[in-house]
């Protein structure tokens, strides 16, 4: 079974990049939003990706919802054991 291919519909943006946007769409006469964000999309496409990749890895303070998250060093606890326990729906006579 093929699997489906999913449309690209929204794009979630950061208040300050939708604020950027719509003042050069404001000012623009021939630009509407969904045009500018096209033509972004296929820059980046044309784009060598991976520099963009790298600009943003290398500066991360000015890229911060790009940050890499650092993975954490302790161990992970163990869930608890389910031995002990009665089974679904039965409880303990009093």
């Amino acid at each position: 079974m093929a699997k489906s291919i999913k449309k690209i519909v929204n794009i979630r943006l950061r208040p300050d990049q939708e604020q950027r946007i719509n003042a050069i769409v404001e000012r623009s006469a021939i630009l509407d939003t969904s045009k500018f964000v096209r033509i972004a999309v296929d820059w980046l496409l044309r784009s060598d990706i991976g520099e963009v990749i790298k600009t943003i890895v290398a500066d991360e303070a000015a890229f911060p919802d790009y940050r890499i998250p650092k993975k954490p060093t302790g161990k992970k606890k163990r869930g608890r054991s389910r031995r002990g326990e009665l089974p679904a729906g039965r409880r303990a006579l009093p």
